[in-house]
């Protein structure tokens, strides 16, 4: 592709990748694989919603983008529920109230809460 051709063709991928990558996560997105019992659709659904939030940079959209911001929601709830349902893993199932004690744990070590 030409230069003329990149520059009217719109934004790539390549254009938004960083020249260095740093891996960090929303704070408000759990992990939801490889749990016992596993994540219910609400879970699935509230961390679909936390991405979606994200990615848009509002918490609650106008009503002009209501409608968009329901359905982009929706699809990335029924990725993600996809993706849980196919993970395979060789490690044994993690435990909700380990993971909460460990979570609360490093909470009150961050903010010395508790």
């Amino acid at each position: 592709m030409t230069q003329r051709a990149i520059a009217t063709a719109g934004p790539t991928l390549h254009s938004f990748v960083p020249q260095k990558i740093v891996f960090l996560m929303c704070r408000n997105i759990k992990v939801l694989a490889n749990f016992e019992p596993p994540a219910t659709t609400d879970e699935v659904r509230a961390s679909a919603l936390q991405f979606v939030r994200k990615l848009s940079g509002t918490t609650k959209p106008s009503k002009a983008n209501e409608a968009a911001f329901n359905q982009a929601v929706e699809e990335v709830a029924i990725s993600a529920q996809r993706l849980l349902n196919s993970l395979q893993t060789s490690a044994p199932p993690r435990n909700r109230d380990e993971e909460a004690r460990k979570a609360k744990e490093r909470s009150r070590l961050r903010f010395g809460t508790g």
